[in-house]
């Protein structure tokens, strides 16, 4: 089964210098949100799917994780404590439970779904109570990866604003997450049981995972450095890990404008411009014309 993308979780230290530096690169980001399990959040909204800045803020409210129940937040702190970065793939989910049962019948690791709620703040101020569902998935092979299903109960218009979804450097949407892996093939297994065989592909060293109208590329240490070369990559895991994502936009010469101007420092890559991850806190971020996605 396909499940698209629903956002990436992007674990930073510091919170409101993430918000700053993604508002620079041309972000709009929504006000910040607070979970009741310790960590909070500033959002970027797309079209469809979104980027999710997330830092500890209590650390004291974080629940440990338990046999059968995982803890996000616990899981969030662990990242933090080695690095910065994509730590978490969110899958769109219109029923978490159903998601959970068939997880469990592909033999994939589940645990209890999670639901909570929280405040959201909207463009002219006012509070709304957001509330979702979360289907947790993991695979030992790869401790550095999260995975969930998330299913929003809340009406669109709680969640998606169209303030929230314009930003000055013409981002459309995330089109593609990047994986290293030592081996690319070791990851076939997981990705055949969560998205369908036929959703998977192994070729020139990589491996494609179709999701709906995105993608995962999952790459070796050396198809990575091909792609996007001089990256630093001293606190990399051995173990799979994701590495950044690929956006569309509306306009790639605006975006190459609006990076100049803001003193935003960026490489060209084969038709996209990309922005190392120490310069976007421990995540690549590559900007794609939106014709050539």
């Amino acid at each position: 089964m396909r499940r698209g993308i629903d956002h990436l979780v992007l674990c930073v230290r510091d919170l409101e210098a993430a918000r700053q530096t993604y508002e620079t690169m041309g972000f709009t980001t929504t006000p910040r949100a607070v979970h009741p399990f310790g960590t909070g959040n500033f959002l970027v909204q797309l079209q469809g799917n979104f980027l999710e800045l997330l830092a500890v803020l209590d650390a004291a409210k974080i629940p440990p994780m338990e046999p059968g129940r995982y803890s996000f937040a616990a899981f969030s702190e662990a990242f933090l404590e080695k690095r910065q970065g994509m730590s978490t793939l969110v899958l769109q989910s219109d029923d978490a439970r159903r998601d959970l049962a068939e997880f469990a019948e592909k033999g994939l690791r589940t645990y209890e779904p999670v639901d909570f709620s929280r405040k959201a703040t909207l463009p002219d101020g006012s509070q709304v109570t957001v509330s979702f569902s979360l289907a947790f998935v993991s695979d030992e092979a790869m401790p550095e990866a999260g995975f969930f299903a998330c299913q929003h109960h809340h009406p669109p218009e709680y969640f998606w604003k169209p303030q929230f979804q314009t930003h000055a450097n013409g981002a459309r949407r995330i089109t593609e997450v990047f994986m290293v892996a030592g081996e690319p093939a070791s990851a076939a297994g997981f990705y055949e049981h969560l998205y369908g065989p036929q959703n998977v592909a192994a070729a020139d060293g990589a491996l494609t995972v179709e999701t709906g109208q995105e993608r995962i590329t999952v790459l070796g240490p050396a198809g990575f450095a091909a792609r996007f070369p001089g990256v630093d990559r001293a606190d990399a895991p051995a173990t799979p890990h994701f590495a950044g994502y690929r956006l569309v936009v509306a306009d790639l010469g605006a975006m190459k404008s609006l990076l100049s101007e803001r003193a935003v420092a960026f490489r060209k890559g084969a038709g996209s411009l990309w922005i190392a991850p120490e310069d976007a806190f421990g995540a690549v971020v590559e900007f794609a014309p939106e014709n050539g996605a």
